[in-house]
């Protein structure tokens, strides 16, 4: 079956033949795009929606999540409110009651809190173990974590649990858990940062995860300057997410890894090397009331940018990716359209989803092109500009997922 959507007053593809068209028209076909043009040139098809003068975008690609979690951090919240200042120790609440969770429940959760994604336009998203913190909640982490979402990272190294040695249980990280999430994850991360993992801890980690094949993403600079970015560089890691605190040569290092990529990709059909994206995270930086993340300065530097939720319980219970564009533009001083491409396209090259027609049986995402995956997000209003325009209105009209509308 084909479907015609069209009479679109804006359709923003973060494709660069494509670019932003007017008086536009889609049509799918099964989970894939099959053309895109004008709408009075558009093909017959099945079934047609008609836009109404809407605008469409990609889904959004949400590159940094923790799903998987049970329990309530409402008091810590309430306390960083009052002037307590955020710590990494409070991961420690949501591991206590994850652990005690049920798999049922944990699903439950993970799938509702997938489904409000989906319902403010999110079509693609990753999400994160490290609420269980030994081998045997982690493992039921990471298998839960792959029926709920898209990509999946092994994040065992986001705090030593409470009355463990450091280095204990780094080296378990680096073995007996790592053997037992591994068929269930493709990503691994891990927080090099005070209060959590040393950069010579976060180094042992990256290493034994490269070695068993999974891609790397790094939670760096987030409660200050660190060695987080240097290390995702060094590791050729595919994004290093929170970058409150960056130095020049932070900046510099990131802008240098792209430096061998094809600016001509934009579209998702470059070659070359590959950069480390940096992942901005704007409603976490909210609230815990940090410095929000330089992203003018990585954009200018030339540094590829990606933002998403980092919906998690302690701090930044929102999976509204809109909420972080809105604040992309009103607060970080990036347009509408960088915004936009940040949490679609962006997010897309932070899990390496950005280019390919069935690579690994998976379709890009993150632009509109033909061949690529069906996600779209259509809005109640006439441009993307409505997301700043009009802070906190709810504008999904309609989403399809893979060709499939869902909402």
């Amino acid at each position: 079956m084909s479907e015609l959507i069209t009479n679109i007053g804006e359709l923003m593809t973060q494709d660069s033949e494509h670019g932003t068209r007017r008086k536009a028209a889609v049509v799918l076909e099964g989970e894939r795009i099959a053309w895109i043009g004008d709408a009075v040139h558009a093909p017959v098809a099945d079934t047609v929606t008609d836009a109404q003068g809407r605008a469409v975008l990609p889904g959004w690609v949400d590159s940094h999540t923790h799903l998987i979690f049970a329990g309530d951090r409402t008091a810590e919240f309430e306390a960083r409110m009052a002037g307590e200042s955020y710590c990494a120790g409070g991961i420690a609440v949501s591991v206590n009651a994850t652990r005690s969770a049920s798999d049922y429940d944990l699903t439950r959760l993970g799938l509702g809190r997938v489904a409000e994604a989906v319902s403010q336009g999110t079509t693609y998203l990753e999400t994160k173990t490290g609420y269980g913190l030994d081998v045997e909640h982690e493992r039921r982490s990471a298998r839960i974590a792959s029926t709920v979402a898209d990509e999946v990272t092994y994040l065992g190294a986001h705090l030593v649990p409470n009355g463990m040695d450091a280095d204990a249980y780094t080296e378990l990280v680096c073995t007996e858990m790592l053997e037992a999430v591994r068929p269930y994850v493709s990503w691994a991360d891990v927080f090099c940062e005070r209060g959590a993992f040393t950069a010579e801890q976060s180094r042992a980690v990256l290493a034994a995860c490269r070695d068993a094949g999974l891609g790397l993403r790094v939670h760096g600079n987030q409660l200050g300057h660190g060695d987080g970015v240097k290390l995702a560089v060094e590791f050729g890691a595919a994004s290093v997410d929170h970058v409150n605190f960056l130095t020049d040569d932070d900046v510099a290092r990131l802008a240098q890894s792209w430096s061998g990529w094809d600016a001509a990709g934009n579209a998702g059909r470059g070659a070359g090397m590959r950069g480390t994206v940096a992942t901005v995270l704007p409603a976490c930086d909210l609230s815990t009331r940090a410095p929000l993340a330089p992203a003018r300065r990585l954009l200018d530097a030339g540094v590829q940018l990606a933002m998403a939720s980092n919906c998690n319980p302690g701090t930044s219970y929102t999976s509204s990716v809109a909420f972080c564009v809105t604040t992309a533009v009103l607060q970080m001083g990036l347009s509408v359209h960088e915004a936009v491409r940040a949490a679609t396209y962006g997010g897309a090259l932070a899990l390496g989803r950005e280019s390919g027609v069935d690579v690994d049986g998976k379709r890009a995402v993150g632009s509109l092109a033909v061949g690529h995956r069906a996600d779209l997000h259509m809005l109640k209003a006439p441009s993307a500009t409505h997301l700043a325009y009009r802070p906190g209105i709810p504008l999904t009209a309609a989403v399809w997922r893979a060709g499939m509308r869902e909402v």
